[in-house]
């Protein structure tokens, strides 16, 4: 028989002392690392909860990475619409106070700090965060805004504003430089005058709104016809002093400017006036006074009259105009519009109902119930009496169906209708679709004058359709001949939309800029026209126009209720900052209640491990005694 050898290591004395050793090995690592195990079986029941707490910080910083990235870019196109803003003011301040002397090249000194300004405008559009363009929406890799003078100037291929706004210039004045209007020539009888618009819907030159009248004896006609013309008969009479012709005309930018021609016996004849012609009572026979020769003054003052108006404010509205069909992403559909159905046959009108039987006021073919328009996806419906929402009785006014579709394309320009020509405007020439749905309602859209399905609108930038520019009488689509002036994105919706940030688990902010918003746009739009026109700097009309220009400039600065201003967009982006901050302020409470599960679940205390440590000590320091106590142990010792 043998007998085995009593081995230490095996001995349960041993295991424990081996235990000792690593647990001070487990308790000297948390204590230099601060870590209660660097694996995660050894963490315990809680680390679970750390595990998910630490999935919530990783999100946590990946949000605040990008509050961070946001507020960079949020900051720098704050700079850039306030000094939007200054630009802003500076030019209104010039266009509003400045005086009116010209210098050689035809300009004012306002007017040279406005081309200056422009520039300026067009460096801040094209500011960029890192390789993001600000101010282009989704488009952020494509400059916003092409270069100034390209815009101004043209290339080798395109045209630019200065090009846009000389041909419409020469389109409104026309080649008599009267607005595009005609005196008769012979008068119609020798006791009248008639001034008419040269072409029936053309979108140039001086438009008659309106004619009223004070002459004793006088028969005044119109205004009405296509194209529209108005007269006034004098019938044989002469007219009292202090009695008054007063013609309303309209200019291509909207505004309305009115000619008032006073009848006057005095010598000389007072400005704004015309002669009553006195006859010649000293000689003999008596010669009476002749009303012809009072038309033939009255005529002669309408002439003066209107050659003033077409050389100073249409110069001034035919300006703004070009800068807007150069500019302006929104347009318009026209059509002119056959005659009526009333005896005698006269253009369309605002009040020309939809439908009816001759000789009403009516269009015909007319709109009957059942028919059906579609605008912009929109269905508007036709029925015999009692409409609602969108529908439309026959018997309606075409002006009450224009609401109708204006209020479907949410334009900011009402719709208009003159001399039997409708125009339809959009702020959005992309979008605009009006088709019939019905046969019937397709013909009587023919009759409104949309020939053609579906009536759409021509996109701009817009140019004078025919050479030479005087004798034009369509606008056309000119994308192609003329330089794009916003290169950025141009698609459907918000321009805040264009940039999307998510802040928090279930918070997104919007902060997205583009160059063609409506309160940018038409900035640049006014400040670029105010200084790059020019007129001669010794011209009769000269100063007039520039003043006529300055004033409008000042208009078209002046912030409008309801329209987006600078400031808007400001506070757009200022809420989405607002937004940002109260997530990282959630955030920052948050990340200290997840550390601090993160901390309890794996975090070891010092002072705790330091005791542990102490009391392993001391337990393996008795157990070596005991160990070196029972190896020096002999059998006589034990006996």
């Amino acid at each position: 028989m043998s007998i085995s050898s009593i081995n230490y290591g095996s001995s349960v004395l041993g295991a424990q002392v081996r235990n000792i050793n690593q647990q001070l090995t487990d308790l000297s690592t948390q204590l230099s690392t601060g870590k209660l195990s660097q694996n995660y079986s050894g963490m315990g029941t809680n680390e679970g909860f750390a595990i998910a707490s630490r999935a919530q910080l990783s999100n946590i910083a990946a949000y605040t990475d990008t509050i961070t990235n946001v507020n960079v870019n949020i900051n720098l196109e704050n700079t850039a619409l306030q000094s939007l803003a200054t630009i802003r003011n500076t030019v209104q301040t010039g266009s509003a106070t400045s005086s009116q002397d010209l210098n050689v090249n035809g300009q004012t000194v306002a007017q040279n700090t406005a081309a200056a300004q422009f520039g300026s405008m067009v460096g801040v559009l094209n500011t960029q965060s890192g390789n993001r363009y600000l101010f282009s929406g989704t488009a952020y890799n494509t400059q916003s805004v092409a270069n100034a003078g390209d815009i101004i100037n043209g290339t080798t291929t395109q045209a630019g504003l200065k090009t846009v706004m000389a041909e419409r210039q020469a389109a409104d004045l026309g080649a008599n430089g009267m607005g595009r209007l005609v005196l008769a020539t012979p008068q119609p009888t020798p006791s009248s005058v008639k001034v008419s618009e040269d072409v029936a819907g053309s979108p140039f030159g001086l438009k008659i709104a309106a004619v009223s009248s004070t002459l004793t004896g006088a028969t005044v006609t119109g205004p009405s016809g296509s194209p529209v013309s108005f007269s006034v008969d004098l019938n044989g009479v002469n007219p009292k002093d202090g009695d008054k012709l007063s013609v309303q005309f309209t200019l291509p930018d909207g505004s309305t400017e009115q000619v008032d021609l006073t009848a006057s016996s005095a010598t000389p004849t007072p400005v704004g006036s015309f002669a009553i012609d006195p006859g010649n009572p000293n000689v003999v026979p008596a010669v009476a006074p002749n009303p012809n020769i009072t038309a033939t003054n009255l005529n002669t003052a309408l002439n003066t009259a209107i050659t003033k108006l077409a050389n100073t404010s249409l110069v001034a509205a035919s300006a703004v105009t070009a800068g807007d069909n150069f500019f302006n992403t929104d347009s318009s559909a026209i059509g002119a519009a056959k005659t009526n159905q009333a005896t005698p046959a006269a253009p369309i009108s605002g009040t020309t109902a939809l439908s009816g039987t001759a000789p009403s006021d009516s269009i015909a073919p007319g709109f009957s119930a059942g028919d059906s328009i579609t605008v912009n996806g929109t269905t508007l419906s036709f029925v015999a009496s009692g409409a609602t929402g969108n529908q439309l009785n026959v018997g309606d006014s075409i002006q009450t169906l224009m609401s109708k579709i204006d209020a479907i394309t949410g334009t900011s320009r009402p719709s208009t209708i003159h001399g039997g020509s409708i125009t339809i405007n959009t702020d959005d020439a992309a979008s605009l679709s009006i088709s019939g749905s019905t046969p019937g309602a397709t013909a009587a859209l023919g009759a409104l004058g949309f020939s053609s399905a579906p009536i759409t609108a021509t996109q701009p930038p817009l140019r004078v359709g025919s050479s030479p520019a005087s004798s034009a009488t369509t606008l056309v689509n000119g994308s192609a001949t003329t330089v794009k002036w916003y290169t950025g994105n141009d698609g459907p919706g918000s321009a805040r939309s264009t940039a999307v940030a998510r802040v928090d688990d279930s918070v997104t902010v919007q902060y997205g800029a583009q160059a063609d918003e409506d309160a940018i746009r038409k900035q640049l739009q006014a400040v670029a026209v105010y200084g790059t026109f020019s007129t001669s700097p010794t011209g009769q009309y000269s100063g007039a126009q520039v003043a006529a220009l300055s004033l409008r400039t000042t208009q078209a600065l002046t912030p409008q209720p309801g329209q987006q201003k600078i400031e808007d967009i400001q506070t757009d982006i200022a809420m989405a900052q607002n937004t940002m901050k109260d997530a990282s302020t959630r955030q920052t409470q948050a990340k200290a209640q997840l550390q601090n599960i993160v901390d309890q679940a794996e975090s070891a205390s010092p002072d705790q491990v330091a005791s542990e440590i102490l009391s392993l000590q001391n337990a393996l320091q008795a157990s070596y005694q005991t160990t070196a106590n029972l190896a020096q142990l002999s059998l006589v010792k034990y006996l």
